[in-house]
């Protein structure tokens, strides 16, 4: 449980963040992160309009309402609107405490325009600890073949056409987002003949991924777990064993564990068993405003390199 007695500094953090806006979508701030004790299970993100809080745990009643008392006060004493989001909830439902919400809001990343939706799923379209990897791929993408693996909503193709890639193939089995993401490639004003969208679970699917090859440069960024479909520990082999016939020579690959559980060592032992012609060069840093107390329970995204 969290200390109610942090609240205060919950709520001066916000104010300090509301007082200096950020010019683009950003985390403002990171409990999750365990860098302040007794706010372990509650974030905040400005989505250039609103403040979305997101509370991660159940909570006794006296935090709940002592939360959205000073939620409310410091939306209407900033004249902002302010949401709550119930992430340990069935269905994630969210109160709009203050102001009015925008359900699908276009935000600015890295000088990218994505939309987001807000207020109707647990995941709102854009998973904000991946910036760093995005602003990568925008700079390493020119003139490559790109895959992209549990593709999303694309921002990882928005910024590899961004910065040049000559074609970008989307996987993922969610054929809404994907949806979402060719309106995101929309919003840039992208050339949408440079851009694949394959509706498709990715195991079924290796011939048709295979056929758009081979590639210059691949992510891989799947969910920790997919009922019926992946389980990080138990599948992430099987694609990497797949990654030398996909790859060009020196062909790139960005591997991804969003799992506090999931180590980097395991990515690097299975990727040394499973294709060991793939070096690894770098993991990428994490946004700074995604402080963490221990870097193994964060973000890790880790840049290979195929030499055959």
């Amino acid at each position: 449980m969290m200390d109610l007695q942090q609240l205060p500094v919950f709520i001066d953090i916000l104010r300090q963040a509301l007082t200096s806006l950020p010019a683009e979508v950003r985390r403002v701030f990171h409990g999750r992160g365990r860098t302040y004790a007794g706010l372990e299970q509650i974030t905040a993100d400005w989505l250039q309009g609103q403040l979305l809080i997101t509370l991660f745990s159940e909570e006794t009643p006296e935090f709940v309402t002592r939360l959205e008392q000073q939620l409310t006060t410091l939306g209407q004493e900033m004249n902002h609107t302010i949401l709550l989001q119930h992430r340990y909830q069935a269905g994630a439902p969210t109160q709009v405490l203050t102001g009015e919400v925008d359900t699908a809001p276009v935000v600015v990343e890295e000088g990218l325009r994505y939309q987001l939706d807000v207020g109707r799923n647990q995941n709102m379209g854009l998973f904000l600890d991946m910036r760093l990897g995005r602003r990568w791929m925008k700079a390493h993408s020119a003139g490559k073949q790109v895959l992209n693996l549990f593709a999303y909503t694309c921002g990882f193709s928005v910024a590899a056409i961004a910065g040049g890639a000559e074609r970008v193939v989307n996987l993922d089995m969610a054929r809404g987002a994907l949806t979402r993401g060719r309106e995101n490639h929309r919003l840039n004003g992208h050339n949408l003949d440079k851009v694949q969208f394959l509706g498709h679970e990715l195991f079924k699917s290796w011939g048709k991924v295979r056929k758009s090859g081979p590639y210059d440069l691949i992510i891989i960024d799947p969910p920790s777990f997919q009922q019926g479909s992946f389980v990080l520990t138990q599948d992430y082999q099987k694609i990497l064993r797949r990654l030398p016939e996909l790859l060009a020579d020196q062909g790139e690959v960005l591997a991804c564990v969003n799992s506090p559980e999931v180590s980097t060592q395991f990515l690097l032992d299975e990727m040394q068993r499973e294709a060991p012609t793939l070096t690894f060069v770098e993991r990428l840093e994490n946004p700074p405003e995604f402080p963490e107390e221990d870097a193994e329970r964060s973000l890790k995204v880790l840049h290979f390199i195929h030499h055959p």
